[in-house]
């Protein structure tokens, strides 16, 4: 009889520890085997910022410099991010940032290409969740920013669309916990658009809405 690997569980629980903050969170999740995803990835990239951080901000996964840097939001959307936060007066560098998957998901075109982004599915942010649950627990923010469709499913389920309530303040429960958010664009998708000026104005009011809520 063939032995199940980790990744067949499809949950991170297991290599979560119960105790030890971020930085045993950042150890652990090293080590993750909880998904199929760590096969191909160059590391995990966990969470990064301060522990008592009054704001979340969280995407979907690392992208291919976040991979190869082993850090989040370092690649061109995490600088534009950077900056509209700054604009909407939210210092970047006391925010919490992190994805709701920690490995990077990609497909090539053909051997030696360049690594292209694929969305996560709904059974890998999942199987992710319970390193989010834990980072939640350990920062307990005042307010999430999520960035993106893909960061709304994880934490609200697959029916979310962050077109209907983008720049909004929502109430929800996450994993236990009543929390407050403000749903926007991943900023990689400013980056993609035809009308990039307009679609940074879009994400720049949004940030403006969390901004008024930590003032």
């Amino acid at each position: 009889m063939a032995v199940k690997a980790p990744e067949d569980g499809y949950t991170a629980e297991p290599f979560v520890p119960e105790r030890g903050g971020l930085p045993a969170l950042r150890r652990a999740a090293a080590g993750c085997r909880g998904c199929p995803l760590h096969r191909d990835a160059t590391q995990t990239v966990f969470g990064a910022g301060d522990a008592d951080a009054r704001v979340m901000l969280v995407g979907e996964q690392p992208g291919d410099q976040e991979d190869r840097q082993g850090r989040p939001f370092v690649g061109p959307a995490g600088k534009l991010l950077d900056r509209a936060l700054a604009e909407a007066g939210i210092d970047p560098g006391e925010a919490y940032v992190t994805n709701a998957v920690k490995h990077f998901k990609f497909t090539r075109a053909e051997p030696g290409k360049r690594r292209i982004h694929k969305a996560p599915t709904l059974r890998e942010m999942t199987a992710c969740a319970p390193w989010l649950a834990a980072e939640l627990a350990v920062v307990e923010p005042e307010l999430i920013v999520l960035l993106g469709a893909s960061a709304g499913k994880a934490l609200l389920g697959s029916s979310f669309r962050v077109t209907q309530v983008r720049g909004t303040v929502l109430e929800e429960e996450i994993h236990g916990r009543r929390e407050r958010l403000v749903p926007t664009v991943h900023p990689s998708s400013v980056l993609r658009a035809d009308d990039r000026e307009s679609a940074y104005d879009g994400l720049l009011s949004d940030l403006k809405v969390a901004a008024r809520l930590l003032a």
